[in-house]
């Protein structure tokens, strides 16, 4: 059984049994059909994936890794906000006549701030750390920002990342490591996503700063199944995990804004079939 398929079955049991429901409170999310849409949620779910050990794609049923990775690189390298720079269709429901879903996301991400070293975006700025002083405790990033929150479609869900360096043990290389903070998750459709998402982010970092990718804690402060979520989660924890499979990230590749999403993949990726999964909005 692979790492990531363990934690996710724990933490859906955890939450079916051990969560509180939103029933009858004034909820924003509605179903297609305008019945509202009420969780069951825990708070405050902590999960550790140690990457330097296994790749955390979900066995029980599959992620699309490369399309993961496109909308990550929509956010952190393309620095978009508008979704005719994307190869799906997973932001549409958010975005105006033009494609922009606002100052969101990738729009945060361009933003140059001054430094003392210059004018540098969050992005630019994590990287030139990770560079140049790898041991600082300041490499982070933040898309929430509340004087744009009203020119937002949709407020950020992931919305902070902190990379902290550590040295192998005996001397080693240097190790990367993150914390991803979420202020909401719908477990189902999207926990696994952003999990891949991250991890091929830390594994990028990690390659064009000269170090090897280490552990990703995340973080989530609302972690929540939907209650039409709630028998498709019952089913798909009772499937039979299967083992890992095997990431490759081309290693030719040592600049970050030069990865595309064909640069990711994955080898004996074996998964469980597809779900049909209704979407709150």
């Amino acid at each position: 059984m692979s790492l990531a398929d363990k934690i996710f079955i724990d933490m859906c049991k955890d939450i079916l049994e051990n969560g509180t429901s939103t029933e009858g409170e004034k909820v924003r999310p509605h179903w297609e059909d305008g019945v509202p849409a009420y969780t069951v949620k825990k708070f405050g779910v902590v999960n550790r994936y140690d990457l330097s050990k296994e790749f955390p794609l979900l066995t029980l049923r599959k992620t699309a890794l490369k399309s993961a990775t496109d909308e990550m690189l929509w956010i952190w390298q393309k620095k978009s906000n508008n979704i005719k720079d994307l190869h799906s269709h997973i932001w549409d429901e958010w975005a105006d006549e033009d494609g922009s879903i606002g100052k969101a996301y990738g729009y945060q991400m361009g933003v140059k701030h001054q430094y003392k070293e210059g004018m540098m975006d969050q992005v630019d700025r994590v990287i030139y750390d990770l560079k140049n002083n790898p041991f600082s405790r300041r490499i982070m990033t933040n898309l929430y920002v509340h004087q744009d929150l009203h020119e937002m479609n949709l407020y950020p869900c992931a919305y902070s990342m902190t990379f902290n360096v550590t040295q192998e043990k005996g001397g080693g290389g240097l190790v990367l490591n993150a914390v991803l903070n979420q202020r909401s998750q719908d477990v189902l459709t999207a926990n696994n996503w952003n999990v891949v998402q991250y991890a091929v982010l830390m594994h990028m970092l990690a390659q064009v700063c000269g170090m090897k990718a280490g552990e990703l804690m995340h973080v989530i402060a609302d972690a929540h199944i939907y209650d039409r979520h709630i028998p498709i989660i019952e089913e798909l924890i009772r499937r039979e995990p299967k083992e890992a499979p095997v990431f490759r990230l081309n290693p030719d590749i040592h600049d970050f804004y030069e990865f595309t999403r064909n640069d990711v993949t994955v080898e004996n990726y074996l998964a469980g079939p597809q779900i049909e999964i209704p979407v709150a909005v």
